[in-house]
């Protein structure tokens, strides 16, 4: 299975799955059927929508009707995290390749070259494109630095890190945990990840002490331990609200 490597703003390197040409093509069947029911609509609205007597009107009433479908990917994209309705029930979604959310810069991109990827060529330059790179992109990815990857990672590492305690007498080291934010403890599994990839500790020394200095807690744990007991205690104390 296509993976890829990105090196976040930490200086991490993390794997993720790529999607493959047959989920985003099935992911664009789904959105596609949301438009045609979209119109459905507007074809049984008809009578109700548009005026019968000005024709002005009705060309406005056409246009921010077409509105919706026009922008439908982007306004998703941008609200839902990189993904649609389609992406969504796929379990894929848009990434940057430099290991950020994409800008609003590469959505609009993206967004403008589904003209030449999809729609002039039929999804066949898109299809091409995405099953011939390397990345899996198509043009507007190319150019946009975006690719698009699975949500549902099989990685074992990663699911071990992160996975839930159910130890109903498992003893909480550090409450304070509990008022990390999930940016915080994405980054704390990242570091954790890397420490196990390279045997590097250095990060896991800096993002300690950032973390102790944050919480107002010292601790007597190596550095590796206390971020595992960091997620740990907040998996914990997590599932208990």
């Amino acid at each position: 299975m296509a993976s890829i490597q990105i090196t976040t703003a930490h200086n991490i390197e993390v794997e993720y799955e790529l999607a493959g040409l047959g989920e985003r093509m099935l992911a664009g069947l789904i959105d596609l059927s949301i438009i045609i029911g979209y119109w459905i609509l507007i074809f049984f609205l008809q009578d109700i929508l548009f005026t019968r007597y000005s024709n002005h009107a009705n060309t406005w009433v056409l246009v921010i009707l077409f509105m919706p479908v026009a922008f439908y990917s982007l306004i998703s994209e941008l609200l839902m995290n990189g993904q649609t309705v389609g992406k969504k029930v796929m379990k894929i979604k848009v990434v940057s390749l430099v290991g950020e959310t994409p800008s609003i810069g590469q959505y609009i991109i993206r967004w403008l070259f589904r003209l030449l990827d999809i729609w002039i060529t039929s999804y066949t330059l898109g299809v091409i494109m995405v099953a011939a790179s390397a990345k899996h992109q198509r043009i507007g990815d190319i150019i946009a630095g975006t690719t698009l990857i699975k949500t549902n990672s099989k990685t074992s590492l990663s699911q071990t890190l992160l996975s839930l305690n159910h130890n109903p007498d498992y003893d909480v080291t550090y409450a304070e945990v509990i008022h990390l934010k999930d940016k915080d403890i994405r980054l704390v599994k990242e570091v954790l990840m890397n420490v196990r990839k390279t045997g590097n500790t250095m990060l896991a020394l800096e993002l300690m002490r950032k973390l102790e200095a944050l919480l107002t807690i010292k601790s007597k744990q190596d550095p590796a331990p206390f971020l595992q007991t960091v997620l740990n205690d907040y998996n914990y104390l997590a599932s208990k609200l």
